[in-house]
Protein backbone atom coordinates (compact mmCIF):
# COMPACT_ATOMS: atom_id res chain seq x y z
CA UNK A 1 0.00 0.00 0.00
CA UNK A 2 3.20 2.21 0.87
CA UNK A 3 4.38 1.90 -2.86
CA UNK A 4 1.36 2.59 -4.36
CA UNK A 5 1.08 5.57 -2.10
CA UNK A 6 4.89 6.69 -2.95
CA UNK A 7 3.87 5.92 -6.84
CA UNK A 8 0.90 8.52 -6.61
CA UNK A 9 2.69 10.95 -5.23
CA UNK A 10 6.03 10.33 -7.54
CA UNK A 11 3.66 10.84 -10.26
CA UNK A 12 1.85 13.71 -9.35
CA UNK A 13 5.24 15.46 -8.65
CA UNK A 14 6.44 14.74 -12.17
CA UNK A 15 3.41 16.16 -13.95
CA UNK A 16 4.08 19.27 -12.02
CA UNK A 17 7.35 19.54 -13.40
CA UNK A 18 5.87 19.53 -16.88
CA UNK A 19 2.88 22.23 -16.31
CA UNK A 20 4.14 25.46 -17.30
CA UNK A 21 5.88 24.53 -20.54
CA UNK A 22 5.50 26.27 -23.22
CA UNK A 23 4.92 25.05 -26.80
CA UNK A 24 9.06 24.94 -28.13
CA UNK A 25 10.35 24.28 -31.50
CA UNK A 26 13.61 24.82 -32.00
CA UNK A 27 17.32 23.59 -33.83
CA UNK A 28 20.50 23.99 -32.36
CA UNK A 29 23.91 23.57 -34.24
CA UNK A 30 24.85 20.14 -34.10
CA UNK A 31 21.11 18.47 -35.72
CA UNK A 32 19.63 18.91 -32.37
CA UNK A 33 16.20 19.45 -32.41
CA UNK A 34 14.11 20.36 -29.83
CA UNK A 35 10.48 20.00 -29.15
CA UNK A 36 7.68 20.49 -26.71
CA UNK A 37 4.26 20.70 -26.44
CA UNK A 38 2.58 23.30 -23.90
CA UNK A 39 2.63 21.15 -20.85
CA UNK A 40 5.32 19.08 -22.15
CA UNK A 41 7.16 16.96 -22.43
CA UNK A 42 10.21 17.74 -23.76
CA UNK A 43 11.49 15.34 -26.77
CA UNK A 44 14.89 16.25 -28.08
CA UNK A 45 15.49 14.65 -31.57
CA UNK A 46 12.44 12.61 -31.30
CA UNK A 47 13.39 11.40 -28.01
CA UNK A 48 11.21 12.39 -24.67
CA UNK A 49 13.90 13.99 -22.34
CA UNK A 50 13.90 14.26 -18.51
CA UNK A 51 12.74 17.87 -17.84
CA UNK A 52 13.36 19.55 -14.49
CA UNK A 53 11.98 22.73 -13.46
CA UNK A 54 14.57 25.18 -11.45
CA UNK A 55 11.55 28.39 -11.90
CA UNK A 56 8.15 29.31 -13.14
CA UNK A 57 10.70 30.84 -16.11
CA UNK A 58 13.49 28.06 -16.29
CA UNK A 59 13.60 24.95 -17.47
CA UNK A 60 16.34 22.09 -18.28
CA UNK A 61 15.69 19.08 -20.72
CA UNK A 62 18.37 16.42 -20.52
CA UNK A 63 18.54 13.43 -23.47
CA UNK A 64 20.27 12.54 -26.47
CA UNK A 65 23.63 13.81 -24.75
CA UNK A 66 22.74 17.03 -24.58
CA UNK A 67 21.28 19.63 -21.91
CA UNK A 68 18.85 21.84 -23.23
CA UNK A 69 18.25 24.92 -21.62
CA UNK A 70 14.76 26.96 -22.27
CA UNK A 71 14.11 30.33 -20.73
CA UNK A 72 11.14 32.15 -20.67
CA UNK A 73 12.06 35.78 -20.75
CA UNK A 74 9.65 38.68 -18.80
CA UNK A 75 8.08 39.32 -22.05
CA UNK A 76 7.47 36.20 -22.56
CA UNK A 77 9.48 35.27 -25.97
CA UNK A 78 11.62 32.05 -25.05
CA UNK A 79 15.28 32.35 -25.18
CA UNK A 80 16.56 28.07 -25.71
CA UNK A 81 20.05 27.23 -25.52
CA UNK A 82 22.34 23.40 -25.57
CA UNK A 83 25.07 22.25 -23.72
CA UNK A 84 26.67 19.28 -24.85
CA UNK A 85 29.21 16.79 -23.98
CA UNK A 86 33.11 18.18 -23.92
CA UNK A 87 31.05 21.60 -22.67
CA UNK A 88 30.43 22.50 -26.51
CA UNK A 89 27.29 24.77 -26.12
CA UNK A 90 25.27 27.13 -28.34
CA UNK A 91 22.01 28.83 -28.63
CA UNK A 92 19.22 27.31 -30.05
CA UNK A 93 17.24 29.25 -33.37
CA UNK A 94 13.54 28.89 -32.48
CA UNK A 95 11.34 27.51 -35.23
CA UNK A 96 7.50 28.32 -36.35
CA UNK A 97 5.20 27.16 -33.94
CA UNK A 98 2.59 24.94 -34.84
Amino acid sequence: MERLLLGAVLLAVASLANADIPLVNANCPGNIEVHADEGGPVYINGKEAKLKKFSDAYYEAKGSGVTISISINPDESLGVSYTGKGGVNGVCELTEQD
